[in-house]
C-alpha cells in the first residue's frame, strides 16, 4: 500500500457511499496493484469495477456504480485513454518515459501501466492528462519524442511468458512456497523474507509464516514473480501438491 491503510479505505467507503447517494459512477485514479489488491478484498460486491486500458493492466482505476448501474452496461474504457510515444533515434527505459511525464507535474494516480515495443511507447492515462501529454512531452531523457492520442483499442497487448511448475510443500507458508517457487532451500527463502526481499499480492511481507492461498501473487527480489494456482491433495508423505507460475 502506497498510503495509510485507514485513509485508504475511509477513501474508499466515500466513494462507494457517494455513487449509492447520488447515483452517479464514482472513481478513484489510478491504484498500485498492492492497492488494487487490497481493495478487492476490502470491497467484494458488484457494484465495483476495476479497469487499467485493457486486460492485464496492473494499476487499475476503480469505478463505483450506482445501484440501478449493472457492471455489463457499463463502459469502463470511457474514462481511460491512451498515448503513443515514438522515440527517434533511441530506446529509453521505463524509468525514462515515466519520470518524463512526471517531470510535467502530471500526478502518478494520473498515469496507469507503460507498455514498451523497441522505441514505441504506450501509456495510459486519464483524460484530463492526455492533453498535456501530447502537447509538452517533446522528450524522453535525451531523446526527442511524438506523442499522439491512441485509441485503447490500438495499444499492442504485451506478450507474458510463464513457466508452469508442480511441486509439493509441508505447508502453505510464504517461505516455503517462495523457497519451491523459486528453487530455494526453504531457509534461503526465509532469510530473504526477513530481510525485506519478499512481497505477498504487491504488498511487501517479512513473515516468514504468512499464509498464503490459491491466486495469490508472489515475488522475491532477485529471484522473479509468480503465481500459485492451484492446491490439490496431500501426497503419502503428508505434503501438499501445488501448481504455480513464474513470469519470465
Amino acid at each position: 500500500m502506497t498510503m495509510d491503510s485507514s485513509e485508504f479505505f475511509k477513501r474508499i467507503d466515500d466513494l462507494a457511499d457517494r455513487a449509492q447517494r447520488r447515483g452517479v459512477v464514482t472513481k478513484t485514479g489510478f491504484l498500485t496493484p498492492a492497492e488494487g489488491y487490497a481493495l478487492r478484498q476490502y470491497h467484494p460486491g458488484s457494484d465495483l469495477v476495476l479497469f487499467g486500458g485493457q486486460e492485464g493492466c496492473e494499476r487499475q482505476v476503480a469505478f463505483f456504480l450506482p445501484e440501478y448501474m449493472e457492471p455489463e452496461a457499463f463502459d469502463p474504457a470511457e474514462h481511460i485513454c491512451a498515448v503513443r510515444i515514438e522515440a527517434h533515434f533511441g530506446t529509453p527505459g521505463h524509468r525514462d518515459y515515466l519520470g518524463a511525464a512526471l517531470g510535467l507535474g502530471i500526478r502518478r494516480e494520473s498515469l496507469g501501466d507503460l507498455r514498451l515495443f523497441d522505441n514505441l511507447a504506450y501509456l495510459f492515462c486519464l483524460p484530463p492528462v492526455q492533453p498535456l501529454l501530447l502537447e509538452e512531452l517533446k522528450k524522453v531523457g535525451r531523446v526527442s519524442v511524438t506523442v499522439t492520442a491512441c485509441p485503447l483499442a490500438e495499444v499492442p497487448a504485451p506478450v507474458v511468458w510463464v513457466k508452469a511448475l508442480s511441486f509439493t510443500v509441508k505447508s502453505l507458508r510464504l517461505d516455503a512456497v517462495t523457497g519451491a517457487m523459486f528453487g530455494l532451500s526453504r531457509t534461503a527463502a526465509a532469510e530473504l523474507i526477513r530481510m525485506g526481499g519478499a512481497s505477498l499480492n504487491y504488498a511487501p511481507c517479512e513473515r516468514t509464516d504468512a499464509p498464503v492461498k490459491e491466486g495469490d501473487i508472489l515475488s522475491l527480489r532477485g529471484h522473479g514473480k509468480g503465481r500459485l494456482k492451484a492446491v490439490g491433495g496431500r501426497s503419502k508423505k503428508d505434503r501438499l501438491f501445488v501448481e504455480a507460475e513464474v513470469y519470465l
